[in-house]
């Protein structure tokens, strides 16, 4: 039973909340539920089961079938009740339950005659029943009745009505679709919500028709629509109106005109919306932004929290693209620092610091200076995101915004607050080169304290990166000695390795490092023991001895093979006596298991099952290529492509190709599956017509003599191509073979059989297969490592995109190379267990995300172009209001020619 309310004593400290549901249980409440079967009908007590009926039913407890189907039994009955309230409490129940197509017949005459009732209230909540549980046969019986409540003079029946269609026009869009002239009646009605519900279904009817779309905005923003919310709900439709047409700008401007003229409008939801759409539109310009933003403005004093709100997110929005037209609302903004709603006052924060000029830069940080310790982290880290980009906006003022993460970073905070400030003092630090000599003083003096193992691994890591390339490395040597002493085990690790980075890198510290990395012999653990004298033996027993290219390379240079492979192979040789090899570590970044995933049902097309020793898959096609006489004297097996498929979805015969490259041929393997149980396919071949591939030539065939049902086989095509040139083209493909039936009963094919053919997808060969996807650890050292001379830079105009993330995409689509992430997780962290309150996961941004509203993005690729020759490519882009792109592309190779040879790639594309 639900326990009363119970009067809490004056003396408890914390106020305790009560529910009357609490302690309900599902058994007790089936058997009270056997008062829907008494003679007089309490409609009280009914109503309250029926609550908890429904509290259950919402709080996820599950009814058996016969449980379900005993209490819709016993609900129907309370049909004869007269009582307003339990007839309401009825229709909630039979939604809730849902019953089968067998229980609605049951209950369809009486939810029939409720909709045909006098009282209103049944009628609408009869047919909001009858819709949810419905079929399509029901459903045309009562389309009748159903037509005539969309234009019901009462609005409540006519809004359930239509609320209704909606829902059904997801089931049964036909049906709905026929009730077009009754809705375009309901959207002149003078009821609010009638005429907002009445266009948001006619909008759903028409929303494929772009045509039919325009008409209806057209004729509506004349003036017909009264209603607060349709008119809100028209300005958003307007909008979507004038994003996808291509009509010249004096064809738009009626539909502007009447979002501007909706700024005047006496209802306050409709003169925010027609602001936030005028702001959001492309190209739109600074004069038409001064209205928009003029109320706005007006909003960010008003007494309503929620308009103060509203008004603020949007300002926050324009300024990342039109700063300017909102710095007319910046007195207005720093009022709001001080708000009693902790999203109001952040929002006001950031967007000043979006907005502001270099010389409030010292003013603005006073302010946030006593904001700070008000807001919650998770408020705490938008501002720090703000004023790194303020600093990368204004960087002469980075001594100031350096020392406000400074002293924020010492003051009280979570794992992720703190990682903020971190990550964007490195990035101050990397973008900034004058900020590196201070940024890393104020990390030294935060990892002192830090009590995250992550963050003093990354800061230690960091370290070691640009420590020695300051002015006067030795300072650093205290901080990093210190976490040898102090730290945990992992720390400790970490400390050693960023000790080593120094000595190898700072000829003048070799001799201290080699006294600090002697000490570090005598740890109690096994790991910074091992790293010691890693490293000892590595730098050399003579302190003075100058520390050689190779030792430089081994310590920095970047890794140069995914740390997935990486780890595979390592679990690999502990399960064997084999020696681990590093060479031996595939640098594919993907690999494309054997045994493709195909639709239920369907065995793999390919080279059969995965092998069980976790080999790449470039592996296992060498060997099978290898294997194969026509094909041996190829040369090594520089990429192989994820398979293409060639054949739709459940047709007679499912195809898909994989593209083999060598220096100077292409082998095709088509892998082929016979769908067809009376069938038996033998000499399976694929003619391949190169007619658009002038650069290749056919050089061997091998066919597949038999392919059996469900079965998998492979036959091969190669061509020529010249040697170390990304020759590319397109190939007609043309599945020939002989075709035997198979009698059922004995499953022997028959002797004779018929030719025929079966025609393929077209196949390209693109840049990007000449390409091998390789991630780098870390981006900044490989980049540094390549030769100067070996870059080639240019500026491309992309023309008018939608988005910045599909430029991005097509970019590396192009060029088939694998993006880096601006990772801040150091190689010496990789062992971190986790901690209490800390994450394990690795921290990293995938360079090839777009941040939403970003209006300019760097991508980072890396790769293996054929020939085996190293290739990095840092890629700026920049889109203006108007959606015209800019790309800036910088590569870096080991060969000049190639460098310039993803040039013209990118240009060609």
């Amino acid at each position: 039973m639900a326990q009363p309310f119970v009067k809490k004593d004056d003396d408890h400290d914390e106020e305790e909340e009560y529910s009357p549901f609490h302690g309900i249980e599902k058994g007790a409440v089936l058997q009270e539920a056997r008062v829907f079967h008494d003679p007089q009908l309490d409609a009280r007590k009914c109503s309250q089961v029926i609550t908890k009926l429904l509290y259950l039913l919402n709080q996820g407890e599950t009814f058996t079938k016969v449980e379900a189907t005993g209490v819709f039994f016993a609900v129907t009955k309370l049909f004869q009740s007269k009582d307003t309230v339990l007839r309401r409490m009825v229709y909630l129940m039979i939604k809730e339950l849902s019953p089968s197509a067998d229980e609605v017949i049951i209950v369809t005459s009486s939810l029939m005659k409720d909709m045909n009732s006098k009282t209103d209230m049944y009628r609408a909540n009869a047919i909001r029943v009858l819709c949810r549980i419905t079929d399509s046969t029901l459903l045309a019986q009562i389309e009748r009745y159903l037509k005539q409540a969309i234009v019901d003079k009462n609005p409540v029946v006519s809004s359930a009505a239509l609320v209704s269609a909606v829902h059904l026009l997801q089931t049964n869009p036909e049906i709905v679709k026929r009730w077009s002239n009754e809705v375009q009646e309901a959207v002149q009605s003078r009821a609010a919500l009638v005429q907002f519900h009445a266009l948001a279904l006619l909008h759903q009817i028409r929303q494929n028709d772009r045509l039919a779309v325009t008409k209806l905005v057209t004729s509506l923003t004349k003036g017909s629509v009264r209603s607060p919310l349709a008119q809100c709900l028209l300005m958003r439709y307007t909008s979507q109106v004038i994003r996808e047409s291509n009509a010249n700008t004096q064809g738009e401007r009626p539909f502007f005109d009447y979002l501007e003229s909706s700024l005047r409008h006496k209802a306050e939801m409709v003169v925010f919306e027609a602001a936030r759409a005028i702001t959001e539109l492309s190209g739109v310009t600074s004069r038409e932004l001064t209205p928009a933003i003029t109320v706005l403005q007006l909003f960010l004093s008003s007494s309503k929290p929620v308009l103060r709100f509203a008004a603020i997110r949007t300002l926050n929005k324009v300024a990342n693209t039109h700063p300017l037209a909102v710095t007319n609302c910046n007195i207005d903004m720093e009022s709001l620092i001080s708000d009693q709603n902790r999203s109001i006052a952040t929002l006001a924060i950031t967007t000043l610091l979006k907005t502001g000029n270099e010389s409030s830069v010292d003013r603005l940080m006073k302010q946030i200076t006593n904001f700070m310790s008000d807001i919650a982290d998770e408020f705490k880290i938008v501002v720090v995101e703000a004023i790194r980009s303020l600093c990368l906006k204004f960087p002469l003022k980075y001594r100031s915004l350096m020392n406000f993460l400074s002293n924020i970073l010492r003051e009280e905070g979570g794992f992720d607050y703190k990682k903020a400030i971190v990550d964007s003092i490195v990035i101050l630090i990397r973008d900034i080169p004058e900020a590196k000599e201070i940024g890393l003083f104020h990390l030294c003096e935060f990892i002192e304290d830090c009590e995250f193992t992550y963050l003093s691994a990354q800061i230690l890591h960091f370290l070691g990166n640009e420590g020695p390339k300051t002015s006067d490395p030795s300072r650093y040597i205290r901080y990093i000695y210190n976490r040898v002493i102090l730290e945990n085990a992992t720390v400790r690790a970490c400390a050693v390795s960023t000790l080593a980075k120094f000595g190898a890198m700072v000829d003048s510290l070799k001799p201290r490092i080699f006294v600090l990395l002697r000490r570090c012999l005598f740890d109690s653990d096994d790991e910074v023991r091992d790293r010691a004298t890693l490293y000892l033996n590595t730098l050399g027993s003579d302190p003075s001895a100058e520390t050689d290219q190779e030792v430089k390379e081994f310590l920095f240079g970047p890794l140069d093979v995914p740390l997935v492979n990486l780890e595979t192979s390592l679990r690999n040789y502990v399960a064997s006596e084999v020696p681990f090899d590093f060479v031996c570590v595939p640098k594919e970044i993907k690999s494309q298991p054997l045994a493709e995933k195909k639709a239920p049902g369907k065995k793999p097309a390919g080279l059969g099952a995965a092998p069980t020793a976790p080999t790449s898959a470039i592996d296992e096609y060498e060997k099978l290529l290898s294997s194969i006489p026509e094909f041996a004297s190829f040369g090594k097996l520089f990429k192989s492509s994820a398979p293409v498929e060639l054949t739709e979805a459940e047709t007679e015969y499912s195809v898909n190709v994989v593209k083999h490259i060598f220096d100077s041929h292409v082998v095709f393997q088509y892998n082929c599956t016979n769908t067809i149980t009376e069938q038996l396919l033998e000499m399976v071949t694929v003619f391949v017509d190169a007619s658009e591939a002038e650069e290749f030539s056919e050089v061997a065939t091998k066919p597949l003599r038999s392919l059996p049902y469900d079965l998998p086989g492979q036959t091969f095509v190669a061509f020529e191509k010249p040697e170390g040139v990304p020759a590319t083209g397109k190939f007609s493909n043309l599945l020939k073979f002989v075709v035997k039936e198979v009698d059922p009963a004995t499953g022997e094919a028959e002797e004779e059989g018929v030719e025929d053919e079966y025609q393929l997808e077209d196949l390209e060969i693109v840049a990007a297969d000449y390409m091998l996807k390789v991630g780098v650890s870390n981006f900044k050292n490989a980049w540094e490592s390549l030769d100067p001379d070996n870059e080639r830079i240019d500026e491309y105009g992309l023309g008018v995109k939608e988005s910045l993330t599909e430029t991005v995409k097509a970019v590396i689509d192009i060029l088939g190379m694998q993006p880096c992430e601006v990772s801040l997780l150091p190689n010496d962290a990789l062992h971190l267990t986790t901690e209490k309150n800390q994450p394990c996961s690795t921290s990293s941004q995938g360079t090839d995300v777009v941040p939403s509203n970003s209006r300019s993005h760097t991508c980072l690729l890396s790769g293996i172009f054929l020939g085996n020759v190293k290739v990095l490519v840092r890629v700026s882009f920049g889109i203006d209001g108007s959606k015209q792109v800019a790309m800036k592309l910088a590569v870096r190779s080991e060969d000049l020619e190639i460098s310039e040879k993803i040039h013209e790639i990118v240009s060609e594309g």
